[in-house]
């Protein structure tokens, strides 16, 4: 598949916090559009920020976010809610749905938070491409860890973003469960052209993506393109060892 425009671009993010602490440093990376990519690095090394950065939920205290053509730093917080809720979408490792609601409610939520009426078809077609068309009627209780995940993935979907961003969304799945999510993002990202950026610790997990960011202290240590789980440990092992 050919790979388009640059969907998120960073340039020379910065991001202190009060007492000296470094988030993030001079940190400059673009996500392409259809690209799937795993961030990774030690233990406080700033995976988290550049992922709140880069989806505007953070303001960096230095550079630029520019997210599908649009300058994130300059935006005043409505139109920064705004796009936030229109173009990106976001999946956790809590799944944070509605006990309450169907599968299909909590997926149209975003929708009715935008004051736009669900469209039955819409939603059908978002739960469709997680593999639980035939789900919509079932409560979160009425689901396994991995269909409730694949729930929140379809929610994150249903605005139809240009970037979904996922902060350790298997981490609280088990293996072969985990597997089932990574293989659908491979699959959102092949079959239709979703970038994707996932922070991760697990080298399988990252393994997924069409390439790996490495984080440390708050500054790119380089990339790993067509990564395996062997390559990625080694460098992470060689991460590690340096700092």
């Amino acid at each position: 598949m050919e790979r388009l425009e640059t969907v998120v671009e960073l340039t020379s993010v910065s991001k202190h916090y009060a007492h000296g602490v470094v988030a993030l440093e001079d940190v400059s990376v673009g996500f392409r559009q259809g690209t799937f990519t795993a961030v990774m690095g030690p233990s406080g090394s700033g995976k988290s920020t550049l992922l709140q950065c880069a989806a505007g939920l953070d303001r960096p205290t230095s550079g630029r976010v520019v997210v599908d053509g649009r300058d994130l730093t300059t935006m005043g917080e409505r139109k920064l809610t705004r796009l936030r809720r229109d173009r990106v979408g976001f999946v956790f490792q809590a799944f944070n749905l509605l006990p309450s609601l169907t599968a299909a409610q909590n997926v149209g939520l975003p929708l009715r938070l935008t004051g736009r009426r669900p469209d039955p078809e819409l939603i059908g077609q978002s739960l469709e491409a997680v593999g639980l068309g035939d789900r919509a009627r079932h409560r979160p209780a009425e689901l396994s860890g991995g269909q409730q995940q694949r729930v929140a993935i379809a929610r994150a979907l249903v605005t139809r973003p240009a970037v979904l961003f996922a902060d350790e969304p298997t981490g609280a799945l088990d293996t072969g469960t985990s597997r089932d999510v990574l293989r659908l993002l491979r699959g959102l990202a092949d079959a239709h052209a979703q970038t994707i950026v996932m922070v991760t610790h697990d080298p399988v997990a990252a393994a997924y993506a069409d390439r790996v960011l490495f984080l440390a202290d708050g500054r790119l240590h380089g990339e790993l393109p067509d990564p395996t789980a062997e390559t990625v440990t080694s460098r992470m092992l060689l991460l590690e060892e340096a700092c």
